[in-house]
């Protein structure tokens, strides 16, 4: 590693370059996995906050809620499980207006007053109450307030802003909290025959996983827990896939580009390579030289890129741009790449190991 930690600090200016190009797509796989978890979050993150452990969908429903209809028949066999708590929830999405005129999109959850999925006091007695909305606080950001009235359109339903809750979004709409009753009125009018989306359970994983062996077939229900669930969140499914399959052709590029850097590395240092090899450098030794000098420009380069991503990436989260940098997604992206970029080199360490003794002695000539 000595020649090779040598001609680093000689030839800094050409690995400075190449250091720079590995560096800014460090930068951009660790802006990609911001870009991702934001997503993941502004399609999720309502349903992910929510208590519950499983839900139990209409079978066929593929965890999709639009799909999924139950009544409290398909409720009643859960409410007698031991150790498990249950809660009928109702999820749609809707349009409302409010008293200025302007239109916002609300993903309305309807939730039963006494429901282990609203907690805390305020929002136990926000449903107990009459019939209003509790609201993101995103929805604070539209100059709505406690007290405003929103027109549910379609229905023409108003109904008052009882209060604020950190609810997050679900398919990147904001939710809206209301009572189940509500729900069901401004969803069927007076033909709800007391339907909702799903039902929400709250127990041992294989508590639950036991009693819905025994429910699922008879009730014609489907249990998946909360994280399955996720796949049905309009869009969740496309754009993972899509952002992961980014992130592999990244990898693949990084890969392409530090293993054509290394072959032009070894080709500029080839009578180098065999003088150490006259010298009696051994096929490992010159190996490790050169693998080694790699190592140190891709770690540094990739450390940098990372570390110009997270201060980027801290502007951009003050944005409306869903973005969301964490620590481990962004560490093992920037770990792959590291790995990538080795493997890249390895396409040409062969070049390494096969260069001519003889042609140090030409060289000379």
């Amino acid at each position: 590693m000595y020649l090779a930690l040598r001609e680093l600090r000689v030839a800094r200016g050409r690995f400075v370059l190449v250091g720079a190009v590995i560096g800014l797509v460090a930068m951009l796989t660790t802006m990609l996995s911001g870009l991702a978890n934001g997503l993941v979050d502004d399609g999720i993150s309502g349903l992910r906050r929510l208590p519950m452990t499983h839900l139990a969908f209409q079978d066929g429903a593929a965890e999709t809620f639009s799909r999924s209809m139950l009544n409290d028949a398909d409720l009643a066999p859960w409410q007698h499980v031991k150790g498990v708590e249950s809660s009928p929830l109702g999820v749609s999405f809707v349009n409302a207006r409010t008293d200025q005129g302007k239109t916002v999109d609300v993903a309305l959850f309807g939730v039963p007053a006494g429901s282990f999925l609203a907690p805390r006091p305020d929002a136990e007695a926000a449903l107990e109450g009459k019939p209003g909305l509790v609201l993101s606080h995103e929805f604070e950001e539209e100059g709505i307030r406690v007290g405003d009235e929103l027109t549910i359109v379609g229905v023409d339903e108003r109904l008052p802003v009882l209060g604020f809750t950190y609810a997050g979004s679900y398919g990147h709409v904001d939710i809206a909290f209301t009572g189940l009753e509500t729900w069901q009125q401004l969803l069927y009018g007076d033909n709800a025959k007391g339907r909702f989306s799903a039902i929400a359970l709250k127990g041992d994983p294989d508590v639950v996983a036991a009693a819905a062996q025994r429910i699922d077939p008879t009730s014609g229900t489907e249990v998946v827990t909360k994280e399955a669930a996720y796949a049905g969140s309009p869009g969740y499914a496309g754009e993972t896939q899509t952002m992961a399959m980014i992130r592999w052709f990244l990898l693949v590029i990084s890969a392409l580009i530090v293993g054509a850097f290394f072959v032009v590395w070894t080709m500029q240092r080839a009578r180098q390579i065999a003088l150490l090899k006259a010298l009696g450098a051994s096929r490992l030794y010159v190996a490790k030289d050169a693998v080694g000098q790699l190592s140190v420009v891709l770690l540094l380069a990739t450390a940098l890129g990372g570390l110009v991503a997270f201060g980027v990436g801290g502007l951009v989260e003050q944005t409306a741009v869903p973005f969301r940098l964490a620590a481990a997604p962004a560490f093992s992206a920037l770990g792959l790449l590291v790995a990538a970029g080795l493997l890249g080199c390895l396409a040409g360490i062969r070049r390494v190991v096969s260069v001519d003794p003889a042609m140090s002695l030409r060289g000379a000539d």
